[in-house]
């Protein structure tokens, strides 16, 4: 795939978006991103993350009320497991654990605790102008597909006042 900036060189960024059930995704090489702001440089895994949220706070006595002997019945994770290897065993996990887990989810994205999408902060005007008018697009898509003309004709007007801004 082809970085979408200089059309020249490989993307080995990937950003992707996904706004209202509707995903974009933007592609750019290493030096484009760079340039755009965007650098993969500085970037820790999950595990690694965890862990060190984890050794931050409180113990899960503090957390279940003194109940230490929760576990998933989908999958037996405890949360003695988590804190030791840092990952989850299912995705019912976050609902078994849902006391433990908010406050690390909110530290780990500064107090928010739903996925909007992600868009680096440093990433230019014109690169958001771009993935939001991406985004118009398949909702607009969306919403004729779905019949909704009502939706469609404000989502028409929003990609109109777009490109009469630029």
């Amino acid at each position: 795939m082809q970085c979408q900036i200089c059309h020249k060189k490989t993307a080995t960024i990937h950003l992707t978006e996904i706004s209202n059930g509707i995903r974009t995704e933007v592609h750019f090489c290493e030096l484009c991103a760079v340039q755009q702001g965007v650098s993969a440089a500085g970037q820790i895994s999950v595990n690694e993350l965890l862990s060190n949220l984890l050794a931050s706070q409180p113990s899960d006595e503090e957390l279940t009320g003194g109940r230490t002997d929760i576990t998933c019945p989908h999958c037996g994770m405890s949360l003695q497991k988590f804190q030791k290897h840092g990952v989850l065993g299912c995705p019912n996990d976050y609902v078994v654990f849902e006391k433990a887990l908010l406050p690390l989810i909110e530290k780990a994205h500064s107090g928010k605790t739903r996925h909007c999408g992600k868009v680096p902060s440093r990433v230019p005007a014109e690169t958001k102008q771009k993935i939001e008018y991406s985004s118009l697009k398949e909702q607009l898509k969306s919403a004729i597909q779905q019949e909704d003309y009502e939706a469609a004709a404000k989502l028409h007007q929003k990609i109109n006042q777009l490109e009469q801004a630029n």
